[in-house]
């Protein structure tokens, strides 16, 4: 793997509402999910029922004029989360050796909201991680590697936000292209929440970057999102909804993530 630095302009970690909403505009997509389900919202949003979703049953649902929270399923941990308290926003680096994973910038804007009431105000003080592999398909920090590149965490500031710089996944066979992530909530060292996802790429955008350095040194791959078990265990609307629509940045590409979440 090319530890070549890949120059970019780190996204802040703090983002205005305003900031956020340029993204969405841009085309930024939403993921949503929640304890056993999560609800995506705007804030200041009003009730409404909604029966969908892969877990039945019904759910309150906050609306707004111009938007409307959409129901996600929960999906499994996945390779590999390991829980080594990464504080930092730009996980391009192996901490220990400085070395930075190669490959097209990714900007990632997590905006969390807590759902109470038919209404949604920022999540503060939630501790946010994100893993995923490298160009070459490779996880750092298993099976005996000591590395710890794309990897860490960010604790959600005063409006519910964690924002992260790294590159675009690669892929590994059996699996469509994915990014995986974690929110969880403590009381001191005692975890109070916890819920963990993952997000796809689009197929078209992942076949335009992997034409690209250093993609491009690897075959082709052998799993897109429609041959994707895990992919394929979501509802049409989850999939919609799990599935992250960039916008292009001078470097890369940049993205939205909007969680509402049921504290219990």
């Amino acid at each position: 793997m090319s530890n070549k630095l890949e120059k970019s302009t780190p996204m802040p970690t703090r983002l205005s509402r305003r900031d956020l909403l340029g993204f969405a505009a841009k085309g930024a997509a939403s993921v949503v999910v929640s304890q056993s389900l999560l609800l995506s919202c705007a804030s200041g949003a009003v009730g409404a029922t909604d029966t969908s979703g892969t877990s039945g049953g019904t759910t309150t649902t906050p609306t707004t004029g111009n938007a409307t929270c959409v129901l996600t399923a929960a999906l499994t941990e996945g390779p590999y989360f390991v829980d080594e308290m990464l504080n930092r926003s730009d996980i391009r680096a192996d901490p220990v050796t400085g070395a930075v994973s190669s490959g097209i910038p990714l900007t990632l804007a997590f905006n969390v909201s807590r759902v109470a009431n038919s209404a949604c105000t920022p999540l503060t003080g939630a501790y946010l991680d994100v893993w995923h592999c490298d160009a070459g398909g490779v996880y750092s920090d298993v099976s005996g590697s000591s590395r710890k590149f794309l990897r860490g965490y960010q604790i959600t500031d005063a409006n519910g936000v964690a924002a992260f710089t790294t590159i675009y996944p690669g892929w590994y066979s059996g699996r469509a292209v994915h990014i995986h992530f974690k929110l969880r909530l403590f009381a001191g060292s005692t975890r109070t929440y916890e819920f963990t996802s993952q997000f796809f790429m689009d197929d078209t955008l992942s076949d335009t970057v992997y034409t690209l350095s250093p993609y491009n040194t690897r075959g082709t791959r052998n799993t897109r999102n429609a041959n994707d078990g895990i992919y394929n265990s979501l509802s049409s609307t989850d999939k919609a909804g799990l599935t992250l629509q960039t916008s292009k940045t001078s470097d890369g590409y940049a993205g939205v993530i909007n969680l509402g979440v049921t504290v219990g």
